[in-house]
């Protein structure tokens, strides 16, 4: 893992060496669309087409009101296309992207500081959701724009059939997937039905991803403060050992099909068990809730406040930032458009529709998921995020820490005969090395 890692981190280096070059001269007199014109933004987001859709319907209104003229991007491969246009010193004036890329993005001199102050409307934020656009240094380096939290995704009509409730613990959760796994919920007489979805990979980080939840719950941690303005490694705790044991015991190496087939080899675009209808539970982003509901109808499936660990019931939260591209030379515009995006009509634009929402948790304060979609399901998503859930560290480049986790993750669930401790024991000694990289470790 060490050699990785060092391979990993020298790719890295190349990679931020270009994009701090390339951004080192970055202002308003490039040649993109747009650029020339003070009066014109050129905007980027990570997006689908019909995603993209509702970006565009909410930057016509934008437009409507202000006059400003957005030229709009959706880009799909997002990075490379950013450090591309970094190294031709030209970034975009206004990115949307998510809120674990922000350190990353302000380690390579990518983002121009953020004074929530000078955005109207900035107190309708709460000071949490603030809380996770501070960078290393102490300043801010982007502005909330949506966030989310895992939930559970549960089959009402089979626990109904079984005579089951929904799971409020471990080991409840536990007993439904076996129950699920075995006793022929869907009625079609055959064994062909698995406990719950994971997205178990450790390509891209999913492994990670996924068991966040599970970690924050057994009372872990993947990285703390070191309360000196530094970070350590905190993957060898007690409580990790026994959660990592608890989770490679009981859902990868216990009983059969309590997680679906190739678990450990699933992303999210491959793990379709849930919405296939051969899988019965799925801790997983509120963004399925509508797939989920084209695919099975709004009355087979409820969403549920996630089971408790030994040390209760947070999950992973992320979402998405407006960041303001270093040096474009157009600050009130850029600020004029963030308070647009994060306003009640902004957010609520960005919330409805009949495209693909990009807003999911909103985070003006102002506004209520569950009202504004007219859906109580989101009543439990915005009650985890506000009141049971934990974000990655933002301030420090996550993405080598998050990967390296994974890995460790999916090596450990993957042979059934590993020894958590010692294999915790490597990946904290890597996770060290993440750290020291960026001069975190002191």
């Amino acid at each position: 893992m060490g050699d990785r890692r060092r391979r990993r981190r020298l790719a890295a280096a190349v990679t931020v060496t270009g994009l701090m070059f390339g951004t080192a001269a970055c202002g308003s007199g490039s040649d993109s669309a747009g650029s020339g014109d003070p009066n014109t933004l050129e905007v980027w987001t990570r997006s689908n087409p019909d995603a993209a859709a509702t970006y565009e319907r909410v930057f016509a209104a934008f437009t409507k009101k202000t006059g400003i003229k957005i030229d709009y991007q959706p880009v799909v491969n997002f990075d490379q296309q950013l450090q591309s246009r970094a190294s031709t010193k030209d970034l975009p004036d206004v990115m949307i992207n998510d809120t674990a890329l922000m350190g990353s993005y302000q380690a390579q001199g990518l983002l121009e500081p953020i004074d929530p102050n000078a955005i109207a409307g900035h107190a309708q934020i709460t000071a949490k959701t603030w809380s996770s656009t501070v960078g290393i240094d102490g300043r801010h380096y982007g502005i909330p724009y949506s966030r989310q939290a895992m939930t559970l995704m549960i089959r009402n009509d089979w626990l109904h059939k079984l005579g089951l409730e929904a799971p409020t613990t471990w080991q409840e959760m536990l007993t439904v997937a076996k129950a699920f796994a075995t006793r022929d919920p869907d009625g079609d007489g055959k064994a062909d039905t698995y406990g719950m979805v994971v997205p178990g990979s450790a390509q891209n980080g999913y492994a990670a991803w996924w068991g966040a939840s599970y970690l924050w719950q057994g009372g872990a941690k993947i990285i703390e403060p070191d309360g000196d303005g530094g970070y350590r490694p905190a993957m060898d705790s007690a409580a990790a050992v026994r959660t990592v044991t608890w989770m490679k015991d009981n859902l990868f190496c216990g009983a059969k099909n309590v997680v679906q087939p190739g678990a450990l080899t699933a992303i999210t675009a491959n793990a379709t068990n849930f919405q296939d209808g051969n899988a019965g539970m799925y801790l997983t982003g509120p963004y399925n809730i509508s797939t989920f509901t084209d695919a099975l109808g709004k009355d087979t499936f409820d969403v549920v406040a996630a089971p408790a660990g030994p040390a209760g019931s947070d999950v992973l939260a992320d979402g998405e930032n407006i960041y303001f591209g270093a040096k474009t030379g157009k600050t009130k515009q850029e600020q004029a458009l963030a308070a647009f995006l994060v306003s009640p009509e902004g957010q609520r634009l960005a919330m409805t529709g009949k495209n693909q929402p990009v807003v999911r948790i909103p985070v003006n304060s102002a506004l209520d998921a569950a009202k504004v979609r007219d859906d109580a399901r989101w009543s439990v998503v915005q009650k985890a995020y506000e009141d049971a859930s934990e974000q990655f560290p933002n301030a420090p480049d996550f993405a080598p820490i998050k990967q390296d986790t994974a890995d460790s993750l999916n090596a450990i669930f993957t042979y059934c005969g590993s020894d958590v401790r010692s294999s915790l024991k490597e990946l904290n000694d890597t996770l060290a090395g993440d750290l020291k990289d960026q001069d975190l470790l002191k």
